[in-house]
């Protein structure tokens, strides 16, 4: 392309004056009928004509294409229906049309789905990607941009901000109009509440096809009986719930659908409430004072939620004595209250070197046992008295002992040591000195042992020619443990150099009364950054695979890592925000990563609303792809990019100056030959 352009040898300045000059002073040869003043003028124009110095200029220029950014919405929200195949197909149509058009280049975006790299993201971000993308594209060259989504978009810029965009942004809806869904909206839930009280959460029904009325909601808590509430559309509800355990709560809450309905996903919704104790209430019956009484009583009273009720049985009924009922300083044992009428509202019963010796008739015995069976906790610890005629086996409370006393008491020093399994389970894994894969724990000895047989349950510590020392047992809805030992006080007086005593009976009463986080069989999941990490615990080995389900309903299966501690983990990479539920063939775990009502699951019927404001701003349109594929056009910068049918791309029409090449108008010897002759022509006019 050649083009004339001015490289003035003088600054223009200083040319124009000499050009006003020139001008007046052929204005008054002029006037005045100069002879020769048609030469002169000649002459003046030529010379000012070559101090401008023009010049042709060849440039040698290559052209660019515009860029066209076409960005597909891969979210959770176009699976639905056939707004995939929609998108695909709109996707090849714009291909196949831009072969029609010249000199434009064509950038796919796909954004929008989940992304386990970057972490859960909550919502659609599309513009975030589009920017990513087009980083590199001056603004110049933008022909416009086409989503092609369900206009559920949560990072559109206002449209103010969006006029910084270059190019019109054009929208191909994938859905139909006059689309309806119904949605459960958990509005408040508490994070706490106090086990056997009612906690209120707040839900409410949206549902875009009717704002009146009632749907039944079902309700389930913790794998139960779903139970049935009726709930008005469009409005706040209160559900009362009870927390029936310590630990985490979970309740899982469904409306009923409604037929053609969008998708049930959003139907559903689960919360979890940690559930914490008021009060722990302990009694603790001592049978004789001795050494390990401290014990028990300085553990259980250095927790603060711990309520102990603690008797010491120092004198039997029928002991008789001449002391006045006066100077008695003990009191009666309240017998009925503890054993009948308070029974139910203890959460662990402790004997401690406890010998029948009739203060407790065996109806109150048989009372402790149904309370058991019933839900309750049971820890006997055994001294001497147990392997005698006095022991608790012969009483109503052996049908639920986990171990039968032979009637031999063993003495001399032994090393309580952790069997396979207690190597495993919740109460005694990990415990410290415990000198796994050693011949020997590190901790101090004991001196002696009642010799019982197992009869049921599983044997945590064994001591002596490999006897049981600590059994546990679950006994229909309740549970109880054996301990077979009273030396344990050793440890805590640091005997050979002492034992982990506080932290093993701290263990052993919080599993007894069902603490979630001592279950010895669970299976928990729980965030740890962009990760969710399952685990699960078990006594016996389990090698079987666990199947996770993302909140978008798809499900895969992961295996665990075995590691120590009767513990197998996995971290499993997150990309979508809600509930993910963890199974395998007992148990089911949940939990939530990010927000428990994700946007992309707040409404998922396809709109125009979210994007009309930008696309007005910039000039772009919006079609429904339901009505058909839109024409694509190339419009100039300054004409409509959109019409009723069609959609415009910017023909920008840029380019790169490849090289320059400037060749000099009035060259220098010919402008003197043509000034020496107007010159002499001038003079020649005169001389006449």
């Amino acid at each position: 392309m050649i083009t004339i352009d001015f490289s003035p040898l003088f600054p223009w300045a200083v040319l124009i004056t000499l050009g006003v000059l020139s001008a007046i002073l052929l204005g008054y040869g002029i006037l005045r009928r100069a002879r020769g003043i048609t030469w002169r003028s000649a002459a003046l124009i030529g010379l000012l004509l070559a101090l401008t110095n023009p010049v042709a200029v060849e440039n040698n220029r290559d052209a660019q294409p515009d860029i066209l950014a076409v960005v597909v919405d891969d979210s959770t929200s176009q699976k639905l229906g056939n707004r995939a195949a929609v998108s695909t197909d709109a996707l090849a149509y714009i291909e196949k049309s831009l072969h029609n058009l010249r000199n434009i280049e064509l950038r796919i975006i796909r954004a929008g789905a989940a992304d386990a790299a970057r972490g859960p993201v909550d919502g659609t971000r599309l513009f975030k990607a589009l920017e990513r993308a087009t980083a590199d594209v001056p603004q110049t060259r933008m022909a416009g941009t086409i989503f092609i989504t369900d206009g559920q978009v949560h990072d559109i810029p206002d449209a103010k901000t969006g006029n910084s965009l270059a190019g019109p942004v054009h929208v191909l809806l994938t859905g139909k109009r006059n689309e309806f869904d119904r949605r459960l909206i958990v509005q408040s839930v508490p994070k706490y509440g106090i086990v056997d009280k009612e906690v209120e959460i707040t839900i409410r029904i949206e549902d875009t096809q009717t704002a009146e009325g009632s749907v039944p909601v079902s309700i389930v808590q913790d794998g139960g009986p779903p139970q049935q509430i009726s709930v008005p559309i469009g409005r706040d509800h209160t559900v009362k719930v009870t927390l029936g355990h310590a630990g985490a709560n979970i309740l899982q809450m469904e409306v009923q659908g409604v037929p053609g309905e969008l998708t049930p996903i959003n139907n559903r919704a689960v919360v979890s409430i940690n559930g914490v104790r008021e009060r722990l209430r302990v009694l603790l019956v001592s049978g004789e004072p001795h050494p390990g009484e401290r014990v028990w009583r300085n553990l259980l009273k250095a927790d603060p939620s711990v309520d102990l009720v603690h008797f010491t049985i120092l004198r039997p009924p029928e002991k008789q004595d001449m002391t006045p009922v006066r100077e008695l300083s003990l009191i009666a044992f309240p017998i009925r209250e503890l054993f009948e009428v308070k029974l139910n509202d203890f959460d662990l019963i402790i004997f401690d070197r406890y010998r029948r010796r009739g203060v407790l008739p065996s109806i109150y015995i048989d009372n402790v046992a149904r309370y058991v069976e019933n839900g309750g906790a049971v820890l006997e610890a055994a001294g001497p008295e147990f392997a005698g005629n006095e022991t608790l086996y012969q009483s109503p409370l052996g049908r639920i002992l986990p171990g039968e006393p032979t009637g031999i008491v063993m003495t001399g020093g032994l090393r309580a040591k952790l069997t396979k399994t207690g190597q495993r389970h919740s109460i005694t894994a990990d415990l410290p000195g415990a000198g796994i894969g050693e011949e020997l724990p590190r901790w101090g000895k004991w001196y002696r042992q009642v010799e019982v047989i197992k009869r049921s349950g599983r044997t945590l510590m064994s001591g002596t020619s490999g006897k049981p020392i600590l059994i546990v047992n679950r006994v229909q809805k309740g549970r109880v443990a054996q301990l077979t030992s009273d030396q344990i006080w050793l440890w805590a007086r640091g005997l050979g150099g002492g034992g982990p005593h506080a932290e093993l009976l701290r263990r052993l009463a919080h599993w007894l009364m069902k603490e979630p986080e001592l279950e010895e069989n669970a299976l928990r999941a729980q965030m740890e950054g962009n990760n969710l990490a399952i685990t699960r615990r078990s006594v016996d080995p389990d090698k079987s695979f666990v199947d996770v389900t993302t909140p978008s309903g798809k499900t895969t299966s992961v295996t665990l890592t075995p590691g120590v501690g009767g513990r197998a983990k996995a971290l499993v990479p997150v990309a979508e925000t809600g509930i993910y539920k963890v199974s395998d063939r007992n148990r089911t775990a949940l939990a939530a990563v990010g927000n428990l009502n994700p946007l992309e699951f707040s409404d998922m019927r396809t709109t125009d609303r979210r994007f009309r404001p930008l696309s007005k701003a910039t000039g772009g349109g919006i079609i429904w792809l339901e009505d058909g594929a839109p024409d694509l056009r190339r419009v100039k910068p300054e004409r409509a990019s959109a019409g009723r049918d069609w959609l415009g791309l910017l023909n920008n029409q840029n380019y790169t100056v490849k090289s320059v090449r400037e060749v000099p108008l009035l060259p220098g010897f010919i402008v003197l030959l043509l000034a020496l002759g107007t010159l002499l022509m001038a003079w020649r006019a005169e001389g006449r």
